[in-house]
């Protein structure tokens, strides 16, 4: 069957008219209270758009009430020059993924920071996100390199 001029046909339900409420009992049904009952918020115009949500107070005591928040910045992992020296042997490169194989970090992508507790005697090439003042010092001291990540 093709289709042509005198076939076409509109959608169901897209020729039907609203139904017009509130015209009196007579004219249209429901007359009265136009189907919004007596009183109260719904009853008005704008009451169902505005409406405050009916609950709200135990929906709120069910949420734990934890103090402060979560911050999106990752915290750095501390790593202290006293672990360093004990773990590694001179002219070694320290980074992420020989930190995540000893674990003393769980993951390698997280970001490192090494922090002067402790001293180190051994040329050490470390690689990480943040050091210490005192630590960059005592590193390139020893002989060794800092190498930032970004």
């Amino acid at each position: 069957m093709s289709i042509q001029l005198s076939n076409l046909k509109p959608n169901p339900k897209s020729k039907t008219r609203r139904k017009r409420v509130g015209r009196g009992n007579n004219a249209s049904d429901p007359g009265n209270y136009c189907g919004r009952g007596m009183k109260g918020q719904r009853s008005r115009s704008g009451g169902k758009k505005g409406l405050k949500i009916k609950g709200l107070k135990n929906v709120l005591r069910s949420f734990p009430k934890t103090k402060g928040f979560k911050s999106k910045n990752l915290k750095f992992k501390i790593i202290n020059l006293s672990v360093i020296e004990k773990i590694f042997n001179d002219n070694d490169l320290i980074d992420a993924n020989k930190l995540t194989q000893i674990n003393l970090i769980k993951n390698k992508n997280d970001k490192i920071k090494v922090l002067a507790k402790g001293e180190l005697k051994k040329k050490l090439t470390v690689r990480a996100h943040a050091f210490s003042q005192k630590a960059e010092e005592l590193i390139k001291k020893a002989g060794g390199k800092v190498i930032k990540i970004q």
